[in-house]
């Protein structure tokens, strides 16, 4: 029976071969990697402890990030990264790091080869999805049962039905992947793929380079998803063959595989998209929204921290300062990316333009620290969501959007199209 990208990388991973890999059955399944961060993982090791668990099953399939909590902005936080610490001790988890000692999970795991085609992920973070960028299965799992994978080296899985969305046109200038999946969000809300594979591919993949498909799947889980995955193409291979330390198998889907529905997307008709508060969904264009002043503008995270984000907001803040009454923050999302940027220039360009660079921390991100808005705030941020509280005091408003959108947004101290400026 032909197969999508997910059947196919489930049906590779299946431990019984007896249950037919296809949409609404249970599959058990090993994962290639566990990834867990300072947020989520103290609880999972609280919830492996009541399951009596003594040492990890493959200590080298965990991953553990400090980023939610990094540097610590309280005691309270203090002491999620010291049971990271410990765990890492105590059952020998080679892969730990800490604080400036890696960046970001989501960037940080593919940074070091720790992700590749075709593997199998489960993580505690909701936006574990972001790996279907390197054509990996991610998707977040609960806090039990990443500790129960621990223990037993196995969990189940239903099998997702697929969604296509097929790429094509070439991009308009200032357009990246996060309008991608603002205007998908926007077409079919954010239940509209719910427990869904979506899945990517088409001639328009090539206007997409690794990091700009990081942005399209950071959100799937936006959209309900399940997972979301890219077509494994040139810069697949290209990317896999120069990164990859682990095992990994490139996977496209059959000819005439199955999907619940087919969407088609024209990169050339896009404009820069921005969702409103107080959903992903709340999508409109650019500009529909010019004269909204902003207090904070926040770019950088887990998907739009890359050396592409920065190479974009450098390119819109060049020879220019930060609008007074706003102020800006832009935050690498590992620290190889951030010395790379330093040897590009991109760091004192941003200083100079008067932007707070911060060390990589998902901190602002949801509004722990290094950046949570006051009440009555209004943000323009890369990030993936914008829920009432979900960046500071529940208050503000945060609008989502591109890097080019964001860096336009705080020269003009007000919501911009790149383009006008």
């Amino acid at each position: 029976m032909a197969q999508t990208i997910a059947e196919k990388i489930l049906e590779a991973h299946a431990i019984d071969d007896k249950t037919k890999v296809e949409p609404g059955n249970v599959v058990r399944a090993r994962v290639d990697l566990v990834l867990l961060n300072d947020a989520n993982g103290p609880v999972a090791f609280r919830h492996f402890a009541n399951m009596g668990g003594g040492k990890v099953a493959v200590p080298d399939k965990v991953v553990l990030v400090c980023d939610h909590f990094a540097p610590a902005p309280s005691a309270a936080g203090a002491r999620m990264l010291r049971d990271m610490r410990r765990f890492a001790q105590d059952k020998g988890i080679e892969h730990f790091y800490d604080v400036g000692k890696g960046g970001i999970e989501h960037t940080l795991a593919p940074e070091l080869g720790l992700i590749g085609p075709g593997n199998l992920i489960g993580g505690g973070d909701s936006h574990t999805g972001t790996a279907g960028a390197f054509n990996a299965f991610g998707t977040g799992m609960s806090w039990s049962g990443m500790a129960a994978i621990m223990v037993l080296d196995e969990t189940w899985f239903r099998v997702p039905e697929s969604m296509r969305f097929n790429l094509h046109g070439k991009k308009a200038p200032h357009i990246t992947g996060k309008d991608i999946i603002l205007k998908i969000l926007q077409d079919i809300g954010v239940d509209g793929a719910l427990y869904k594979s979506m899945e990517f591919g088409g001639p328009g993949l090539a206007e997409l380079n690794i990091d700009e498909r990081m942005a399209v799947c950071n959100l799937v889980v936006e959209a309900g998803a399940k997972t979301g995955i890219f077509d494994a193409d040139e810069a697949t291979r290209e990317w896999a063959a120069a990164t990859c330390k682990r095992p990994y198998r490139m996977v496209n889907p059959d000819p005439g595989a199955q999907y619940a529905s087919r969407h088609d997307i024209d990169l050339g008709r896009l404009r820069p998209m921005v969702a409103k508060p107080y959903s992903p969904e709340n999508v409109v264009e650019v500009g529909e929204l010019k004269g909204v002043h902003v207090d904070q503008v926040y770019m950088g995270n887990c998907a739009n921290g890359t050396i592409t984000d920065l190479r974009q907001i450098a390119s819109i803040l060049k020879g220019r300062k930060i609008a007074r009454g706003t102020r800006a923050m832009i935050v690498p999302a590992t620290q190889k990316i951030y010395m790379q940027a330093m040897q590009e220039g991109l760091i004192e360009q941003f200083i100079e333009s008067g932007a707070a660079v911060s060390t990589p921390t998902c901190g602002a991100c949801f509004g722990g620290h290094n950046g949570a808005l006051d009440d009555g705030e209004v943000a323009f941020a890369t990030i993936n969501r914008n829920f009432k509280g979900r960046a500071g005091h529940a208050g503000a408003q945060v609008y989502l959007g591109n890097s080019y959108v964001a860096a336009a947004t705080a020269v003009a101290g007000e919501i911009m199209d790149p383009a006008a400026l």
